[in-house]
C-alpha cells in the first residue's frame, strides 16, 4: 500500500495522531505502478463484483461470535476467532495466477506497524494468533473464504476493502459502508487477554443486558434493576465515540488496561467533557435527577447525538453506564457495591472523625467522609503489567472522587493485590484498599490543640461487598475477595504489607487508645417508613460494680448517601444514671414533620450518638444509617407476551404522602421489549393515583423486565419493575 507523503509534525512524527474511529480516508482504487501499456485492459483481470458478509443475526458469523443480539446490520465479530465471507468475481479464480487479498483498514492514517492498516494474506492452513484468509469453497465465480483475526488486534469499526494484484499495480474495491466490520473484544478466545473460561460468568458478566443494583444501607440493603442495553441500536457506536472524545489512540484500543482506564475518565464529565455530569446537591433543575434513570441507553444515546455531558449522575449511575461500555465491548464486567465506603481524602488508611470536648462533631477538622453505600465495577483481564497471580478482576470506578495521573478516573486496581495489601501496583490501589480497609478513628480535638484518640472501629469500614449472583436477581456476597476476615492474623498482615507499601498513617493509633470503658452503650433503629414516625432505642449497659452517670448526646439528620450532613433535624440530650451491673434503655421518639421537609435523591437518616461517663470522662461514640422504606411503581401488562405482537404495558403510582407531588415524571424502560420513555404529571393529589398506558410490540425472546421509576420535587428513588417471559413469535 502506497502511502501519499505528510508533512512532519514538529519534527517527530510523519503521521498526525489517529485518535477517531469516526474519521476516515479512503484507499485509492487503483495503484498503478508506472504507465500501463497500450491496448491492455485492466478489466481483463480479476475484478471483484460483489462481497457477502454473512451478517444477519441468524446467520452462523453473529452466533459462533455471540454477537446475534446485536441490533446492528453490520458484521460484528470477536477477534481471535474465524468468520466467513464471500467474495464474488467476474470470472472463475485461479489460484495459481490470481493474487488477491482482503484488507482492514480503521481510522484516517493507517499504518500497519501500528494495526490499524491491516492486509490479510491468503494463506493454506490458519495460523493460531495471527490473521489469515483460507480459502474454503470456490465455485464458479465465487470464493468463499474463513478469516481470522489476531487475538490482540484494536477493537472498533474496520472498513474492508478487496485488493488484486495485477502486474501494473493493484485494483482494489472502492469504499462501501456496507462491508464496515465491527471487531470486539473476545472472552471465548483463550489468546484475547479477556478470556473467561466459565461459561454461566460470559453468558452473566458479558451477555446479559438487564442487571441489578444494590444500594441503602447494610442493614436494610435494597436492590434496583438496571438496563444496560449493551445490543440495543446506536450503542456499539456511541460506546466507540466515547473513546473518540477522549482522543485515545486507536493503536491503544485492543488493551483492556487501556480501554477500561479512558473508560473510567470518561464516564464522568469532571475534567474531559465526558458522559455524565455529577451532582450530589439535590438541585436538578438541568437535567434528570440520578434516580430517574432506568439504564444506560438514554444516556449514551443523547451524549452521542448532543455531544455534550448529559445530567444527572450519581455513584450507580456512572456504574451502570461504565459496565454498559466495558460488555458492550465485550470485556466481561459487574457492579460491586461496598457498604460503609470510605472515602480517604488524605490517604492515611483512616477515617478520622473529630470530635468536640463535649461531644459534638467537629465538621472544620472532619474531612474524612465514609459513604452508606458505593458503587463501581469490576472488568476481567490478565495483567501481564504486574507480578504473575494479580489478573482476574480488576476495580475500575468512574464516579469522579480523587484525581489519578491528572485525571478524575480510578483503576484498574488488581482486587488480588488489594486484598494482600500489594498497594504499590498500579493503578490506583491504595484509594481502592482504603474504601475497604480504613480504620474509623475518633479523636477528640481538645480546646489547648491536643488530641486524644478515644476509640478505634477496624471493623466498620468495607462492612459488607456485594454484586449481583450468576444467573438470578440475588446478592453474592464477595467481601472476602478484597479482604481477610476482620482481627484474622492475614488481614494485619495486609494492612502491614499496604503501610509498608507507602500507604501513609501519620497519626499513630497502636497502643494511643484508652483502655476500654466499663460502659457499653449501642442503639437500634426502628424500621422507617416515608411519613411515619419512627423510633430509637438506645442501650447503655454497665459492666462494674461502681454506680455511674452518663452524660449523653443525639444528633439526627438527613445525610447524602456519601456520608456528608445535608440538614440536622433533631438534637437532643440526656443524662442516665446506670446502677452497677445493670443496664437502662432510653427511647427518643423522631416525628416525620421533623424530617419530611428535607429529603434528599435517596431517604436517608443518619444518627450519631456521643456520651461521656462523667465518672471517668470515657467517652461512647457510636453512628448509625437508616434508609426509609418508600412507595413503588406498579407495572401492568396485557396482550400477548410474543415477539411482533402488541402488547400494553400500564404503570401506576400512588401518592401516599400527605402533601401534594409536583412536577412528577414517569420513566419506562426495558430491553427487547420497548425504547425508554418518560411521560409528565404537573401534579398528583395525596391518595390519588395516576396510570399511563403504552403500547409496545418486544423483539427479543426470552425472559426480561420491565423497569419503572417515578421522580418529582419532594421524592425521589421510588421504583417498580415486571419479569416477563416473551415467547418466540410462531413459525408459519
Amino acid at each position: 500500500m502506497s502511502e501519499t507523503p505528510t508533512p512532519a509534525f514538529g519534527g517527530r512524527r510523519a503521521v498526525p495522531p489517529n485518535t477517531s474511529n469516526a474519521e476516515e480516508d479512503d484507499l485509492p482504487t487503483v495503484e498503478l505502478q508506472g504507465l500501463v501499456p497500450r491496448g491492455v485492459n485492466l478489466q481483463d483481470y480479476l475484478n471483484v463484483t460483489s462481497v457477502h458478509l454473512f451478517k444477519e443475526r441468524w446467520d452462523t458469523n453473529k452466533i459462533d461470535h455471540h454477537t446475534d443480539k446485536y441490533d446492528n446490520d453490520k458484521l460484528i465479530v470477536r477477534r481471535g476467532q474465524s468468520f466467513y465471507i464471500q467474495i464474488d468475481f467476474n470470472r472463475p479464480y485461479d489460484p495459481r495466477k490470481d493474487l488477491f487479498r482482503v484488507e482492514y483498514v480503521i481510522g484516517r492514517y493507517p499504518q500497519e506497524n501500528k494495526g490499524t492498516y491491516i492486509p490479510v494474506p491468503v494463506v493454506p492452513e490458519l495460523q493460531s494468533g495471527k490473521w489469515g484468509a483460507k480459502v474454503v469453497m470456490n465455485e464458479d465465480r465465487s470464493v468463499r473464504l474463513s478469516v481470522q483475526s489476531s487475538p490482540e488486534c484494536i477493537v472498533g469499526k474496520f472498513r474492508m476493502y478487496v485488493a488484486v494484484w495485477t502486474p501494473y499495480g493493484v485494483l482494489r474495491t472502492s469504499r462501501n459502508p456496507q462491508t464496515d466490520t465491527y471487531i470486539l473484544f473476545n472472552p471465548w478466545c483463550e489468546e484475547d487477554a479477556v478470556y473467561l473460561d466459565n461459561e454461566k460468568e460470559k453468558e452473566e458478566y458479558v451477555l446479559n443486558d438487564i442487571g441489578v443494583i444494590f444500594y441503602g444501607d447494610v442493614n436494610e440493603i435494597k436492590s434496583r434493576s438496571w438496563s444496560y442495553g449493551q445490543f440495543e441500536d446506536g450503542i456499539l457506536d456511541a460506546c466507540l465515540y466515547v473513546m473518540d472524545k477522549a482522543q485515545m489512540d486507536l493503536s491503544g484500543r485492543g488493551n483492556p488496561i487501556k480501554v477500561s482506564r479512558v473508560g473510567s475518565a470518561m464516564v464522568n464529565a469532571k475534567d474531559d467533557e465526558g458522559v455524565l455530569v455529577g451532582s450530589w446537591d439535590n438541585i436538578y433543575a438541568y437535567g434528570v435527577p440520578p434516580s430517574a434513570w432506568t439504564g444506560s441507553v438514554d444516556i449514551l444515546l443523547e451524549y452521542k447525538s448532543s455531544a455534550n455531558p448529559v445530567s444527572y449522575g450519581q455513584c450507580w449511575v456512572f456504574a451502570g453506564v461504565f459496565n454498559t461500555f466495558l460488555r458492550c465491548l465485550g470485556i466481561p464486567a459487574r457492579i460491586v457495591t461496598n457498604y460503609f465506603s470510605a472515602h480517604d481524602n488524605d490517604a492515611n488508611l483512616q477515617m478520622d472523625i473529630f470530635l468536640e470536648e463535649d461531644g459534638n462533631v467537629n465538621s472544620k477538622l472532619t474531612k474524612d467522609s465514609v459513604w452508606n453505600y458505593h458503587c463501581w465495577n469490576e472488568a476481567w483481564m490478565t495483567r501481564p503489567d504486574l507480578p504473575v497471580g494479580f489478573g482476574g478482576w480488576q476495580a475500575v470506578d468512574s464516579t469522579p472522587q480523587e484525581n489519578s495521573d491528572g485525571m478524575y478516573r480510578c483503576g484498574p486496581a488488581s482486587v488480588q493485590a488489594i486484598k494482600h495489601g500489594h498497594v504499590c501496583f498500579q493503578f490506583d490501589a491504595p484509594f481502592v484498599f482504603a474504601e475497604v480497609n480504613s480504620d474509623l478513628v475518633y479523636i477528640t480535638a481538645k480546646k489547648d490543640g491536643t488530641r486524644v484518640v478515644e476509640t478505634v472501629d477496624a471493623t466498620h469500614i468495607g462492612k459488607l461487598i456485594v454484586t449481583k449472583e450468576i444467573g438470578g436477581d440475588g446478592m453474592k456476597d464477595i467481601t472476602d475477595t478484597y479482604k481477610f476476615q476482620e482481627g484474622q492474623e492475614e488481614e494485619r498482615l495486609a494492612l502491614e504489607t499496604a503501610l509498608m507499601y507507602g500507604a501513609k498513617k501519620p497519626l499513630n493509633t497502636e497502643g494511643v487508645v484508652k483502655p476500654r470503658s466499663n460502659v457499653d452503650m449501642d442503639f437500634e433503629v426502628e424500621n422507617a417508613v416515608l411519613g411515619k414516625d419512627l423510633k430509637l432505642t438506645i442501650t447503655f449497659r454497665n459492666n462494674s460494680p461502681s454506680r455511674y452517670t452518663v452524660s449523653a448526646y443525639l444528633s439526627g439528620s438527613i445525610t447524602f448517601y456519601t456520608g456528608v450532613v445535608k440538614e440536622e433535624f433533631k438534637k437532643e440530650t440526656f443524662e442516665v444514671t446506670l446502677e452497677p451491673l445493670s443496664f437502662r434503655k432510653q427511647e427518643v421518639l423522631i416525628q416525620a414533620g421533623e424530617y419530611m421537609g428535607q429529603l434528599l435523591e435517596q431517604a436517608s437518616l443518619h444518627f450519631f450518638v456521643t456520651a461521656r461517663v462523667n465518672e471517668t470522662r470515657d467517652v461512647l461514640a457510636k453512628q448509625k444509617s437508616t434508609v426509609l422504606t418508600i412507595p413503588t411503581v406498579v407495572i401492568k401488562v396485557r396482550g400477548a407476551k410474543v415477539v411482533g405482537s402488541d402488547m400494553v404495558v400500564t404503570v401506576e403510582f400512588t401518592n401516599p404522602l400527605k402533601e401534594t407531588l409536583q412536577n412528577v415524571w414517569l420513566y419506562l424502560d426495558g430491553p427487547g421489549i420497548l425504547r425508554p420513555r418518560r411521560k409528565m404529571f404537573r401534579e398528583i393529589r395525596p391518595n390519588a393515583t395516576v396510570q399511563w398506558e403504552e403500547v409496545c410490540r418486544p423483539w427479543v425472546s426470552g425472559p426480561r423486565k420491565l423497569i419503572a421509576s417515578m421522580t418529582s420535587d419532594s421524592l425521589r428513588h421510588v421504583y417498580g419493575e415486571l419479569d416477563l417471559h416473551i415467547q418466540r413469535r410462531p413459525s408459519m
